[in-house]
C-alpha cells in the first residue's frame, strides 16, 4: 500500500466522516490490499477481499462516496481484518 492509498484507508476510517473520498481510490485501495473489484450489472461493484464480498453500487453522478457507502467499506474492511 503506497502514501495515497494509506490516505484513503486512514480517511475510510476518520471521525467525523469526510465526505471527499473518491469511488476511484477506494478501487484502488481494496486491488492495493490484495483484493478484487468485479463491476456487475446496474452500476454495482463487488468487492472480494479475504474470502468476504461486499456488493455496493458506484456513486452516481458525483465521484464521491455517499455517507452510507464509507459506512459499508468501513465495516467490510474491518470484518476482512485489513489493519496495514
Amino acid at each position: 500500500m503506497n502514501k495515497k492509498q494509506r490516505k484513503i484507508y486512514d480517511a475510510i476510517f476518520r471521525e467525523p466522516m469526510t465526505n471527499n473520498i473518491l469511488w476511484d481510490d477506494v478501487i484502488t485501495l481494496i486491488k492495493a490490499i490484495g483484493g478484487t473489484a468485479t463491476e456487475e450489472d446496474n452500476r454495482g461493484v463487488r468487492f472480494d477481499v479475504n474470502k468476504l464480498s461486499l456488493n455496493i453500487h458506484s456513486p452516481h453522478p458525483q465521484k464521491q462516496l455517499k455517507r452510507y457507502q464509507i459506512k459499508a467499506i468501513r465495516e467490510f474492511l474491518f470484518k476482512a481484518r485489513i489493519n496495514p
